[in-house]
């Protein structure tokens, strides 16, 4: 079995301890295929009811829902765009209806894009930063609301590695990740005190349909920067969200997960901007381990990099 279609068999030991998400109702949109597609099977392996969204097809949705159900989980599966306000919060609306609650949203729907700029018109950015940014929000308005009125929730974004380093061509990718990355942070801070955790995952290549698709050549090179000489599984990524999901993580909110994997210098000044005309770049070219670093007046309060650890020309 492919990693792309490995389920978790729903026994005693997916569902004891921390990790045990029995009765969590869960919504993860965009579940037909893909990352989606293994964290609707991951989740559901560890006791949650996954309703599958999708908006193309029904078939592959239903494969997912048989895979859960025939290995002992509960599922179903919803089509609805999600980039409709109307359609999402009816869908959304619907599922409270019937479940009574809606413990965890996975906002995991998105579209890449890869247009180089010479080609790119103001219509194709508008339809990339719409479905990845406002059709997130449209499944995220009414769940608040439902989440603040039942105590408190869960909900998970799908970001990506480029809204960290960006990538050549496709502009509004990148840009609409790196707009997650702040919904996620801002709705963390906001939702907190109604017990309501918001976090991302910001994958990097991942092997999935669409990446099989690439030419070897394209991987090949990728992979060669990756530290663990390998592409992610969908698994690998459905295992952060799980861990996100679960009680194990009821303490994190506002993360960005990410496999931060490419030989470059990358660096983040998180709540004092203006701290940056102080800082020696050249110092921040340290070991992965000094990046989280005070200055004696704690003006920059997170320092993240990633950085080439190799010979610098």
């Amino acid at each position: 079995m492919s990693s792309e279609t490995k389920i978790w068999r729903l026994t005693d030991r997916n569902t004891e301890g921390n990790m045990n998400l029995t009765g969590k109702v869960t919504l993860v949109t965009g579940a037909s295929r893909g990352i989606g597609r293994q964290i609707a099977l991951t989740l559901a392996g560890y006791g949650a009811t996954v309703i599958v969204n999708y908006n193309g097809s029904a078939a592959k949705a239903e494969e997912v829902v048989n895979e859960i159900t025939a290995n002992g989980g509960m599922a179903e599966s919803m089509q609805c765009s999600v980039s409709d306000f109307e359609k999402s919060k009816e869908m959304i609306d619907g599922i409270v209806k019937k479940y009574g609650r809606l413990d965890i949203l996975v906002n995991n729907a998105g579209v890449s894009d890869s247009t180089p700029i010479d080609k790119y018109t103001a219509e194709r950015f508008a339809s990339v930063m719409d479905l990845n940014v406002n059709a997130m929000m449209n499944g995220i308005l009414p769940t608040v609301a439902i989440m603040k009125e039942q105590g408190g929730g869960c909900i998970l974004n799908t970001s990506s590695m480029v809204s960290i380093c960006g990538q050549p061509g496709g502009v509004a990718y990148p840009s609409s990740k790196y707009a997650v990355n702040g919904l996620t942070w801002s709705l963390a801070r906001e939702l907190g005190p109604f017990h309501i955790r918001v976090n991302a995952v910001a994958p990097g290549i991942t092997r999935t349909d669409m990446v099989a698709a690439l030419p070897k050549e394209m991987i090949d090179p990728l992979i060669n920067r990756i530290p663990l000489r390998r592409i992610g599984e969908a698994d690998d990524i459905a295992n952060a969200f799980l861990f996100l999901a679960s009680d194990m993580a009821s303490y994190v909110t506002g993360e960005i997960l990410s496999d931060l994997i490419y030989n470059q210098d990358i660096c983040f000044l998180h709540e004092d901007a203006r701290h940056i005309g102080k800082c020696d770049f050249q110092k921040l070219r340290l070991p992965l381990k000094d990046f989280f670093c005070r200055d004696r007046l704690n003006q920059c309060s997170l320092v993240i990099g990633i950085l080439n650890t190799g010979n610098r020309k």
